[in-house]
């Protein structure tokens, strides 16, 4: 593999991620204005008391923007996010002991610590006045950050609803409207438990369309589904059987109506809240636009070829890439979410869809010269990984053989993981601050050569 193809890759990655990191966005959206505190442009009167919740993987971040710029206004901070994801902003001392509390929890499934973080958030915004202003930091990965069953479920069941789910290649807007029905923070709930008078919601979004009820499954958000629209998700994916029967029996009560449904689009309360979204895939994507053109090369946007079936996603990627005759040095661009449906009969390996997505296109692109691709998960992480995700270019599948490795086997068991970190192809950014879906991006060389000299450094961090 060209080192400096790859490397060019990695930095628009960096330039992508930079332009989405929690805390420069949220360091953008509230400012002083006029002498007062502005969210969003909107003031906050004095002497109102900020109480903030942040949930997600991009929640230390976003909190440490916060702190920032209005650390002296926040009566009381509290944020959950995946496990790891907040050491950097606790190395620098961006969130003060004595006003935040940081909690880390289970994810993607849900555990003992996800359903304790619920229990302490619906606390702390029941413990708020009509005077304060609740500003809820919100990003993926909130969802099972946040996991306190609705009563008649317990904890075991969320997790094995959520285990089934993930196995079953379902989009999240189908994942996130089973879970609307089972976890008692999310589908509007948060919004109806404080007692605040405002609730600013800052959201970064990681679902395709950036529906703000799909986001952490929209715990600030009136919630368009229904117990019968959960249920239809199990029922098309035939999960039916694979539910805990006390999942089963609570949603078939919900459509008898003998449980309450989540807070519907109109219901008092919700004119408390504001919305404002700082980012999603497309201002990534926008990104590596840009400072790929900076640095000379084409740009072919792709903006509706991530999705479905990551390894069909990848195949389709590749061949595309492959039939390329370009004039100057292009650069291929996709962004959005795939998915990877797991065998029930059999164990799968480790991996995750941007490492699947690679793995396939590896396959694809065997013998083809001048066309690198990396794919990777802007959060940082790729499935039960501590990878991005992975680089590959026709030589890939090759290079592994000549090792003893073979790439149809590992894909065939899904275990794309094992196989880069013998080929070499693991891209590791570590968290990122942020979470905007996936990216993948591809450089095509017009002769089938990719660059030979060293690609300097960039200058974008996150």
């Amino acid at each position: 593999m060209s080192a400096a193809a790859r490397a060019e890759l990695e930095a628009l990655l960096r330039a992508a991620l930079g332009a989405v990191h929690g805390e420069r966005l949220v360091r953008d959206a509230v400012c002083e204005q006029d002498g007062a505190l502005a969210i969003a442009g909107r003031r906050v009167p004095e002497p109102a008391r900020l109480v903030v919740a942040a949930a997600g993987k991009a929640a230390a971040a976003m909190a440490a923007g916060l702190e920032a710029v209005a650390g002296a206004r926040i009566a009381r901070g509290w944020l959950v996010t995946r496990d790891g994801h907040a050491e950097t902003a606790r190395a620098a001392g961006a969130l003060p002991p004595a006003r935040w509390t940081v909690r880390e929890a289970g994810h993607p499934v849900p555990d003992a610590r996800s359903e304790s973080a619920a229990h302490e958030l619906l606390a702390l915004a029941a413990a708020t006045e009509p005077e304060d202003v609740l500003v809820v930091l919100l990003s993926g990965g909130a969802s099972a950050l946040l996991a306190c069953p609705l009563p008649g479920l317990t904890l075991a069941d969320l997790a094995a609803v959520t285990r089934v789910l993930l196995g079953s290649g379902a989009a999240i807007d189908e994942v996130n409207a089973v879970r609307k029905h089972l976890v008692e923070v999310a589908g509007g709930r948060l919004a109806c438990a404080t007692r605040a008078g405002r609730i600013e919601v800052l959201a970064i979004s990681d679902v395709p369309g950036d529906h703000l009820d799909v986001i952490g499954s929209g715990p600030c958000s009136p919630d368009p589904t229904r117990f019968a629209d959960a249920l239809a998700v199990l029922a098309g994916r035939g999960l039916a059987a694979a539910l805990p029967p006390a999942v089963r029996a609570h949603l078939e009560a919900g459509v008898r109506g003998e449980r309450p449904e989540s807070p519907k689009p109109g219901a008092g309360g919700f004119e408390r809240v504001r919305t404002t979204l700082l980012a999603g895939n497309a201002t990534a994507l926008a990104a590596a636009t840009t400072a790929a053109r900076q640095r000379g090369l084409a740009v072919v946007p792709l903006p509706e070829a991530l999705r479905g079936e990551a390894r069909e996603a990848g195949r389709r990627l590749a061949a595309l890439a492959a039939s390329l005759r370009p004039r100057a040095p292009t650069l291929l661009l996709a962004g959005g979410e795939t998915t990877v449906t797991l065998p029930a009969s059999e164990p799968a390996g480790r991996g995750g869809r941007s490492q699947e997505l690679a793995l396939a296109a590896a396959l694809e692109l065997a013998g083809c010269e001048g066309v690198t691709l990396l794919a990777a998960g802007t959060d940082g992480s790729d499935g039960p990984t501590d990878a991005a995700g992975a680089c590959v270019d026709g030589t890939t599948t090759a290079r592994a053989r000549a090792a003893g490795h073979d790439a149809q086997a590992a894909l065939a068991r899904h275990d794309s993981h094992s196989f880069f970190l013998a080929d070499g192809g693991v891209v590791r950014t570590g968290p990122t601050g942020t979470n905007v879906m996936d990216l993948v991006l591809a450089r095509v060389d017009p002769d089938g050569s990719p660059p030979n000299r060293p690609f300097p450094p960039a200058s974008e961090s996150v």
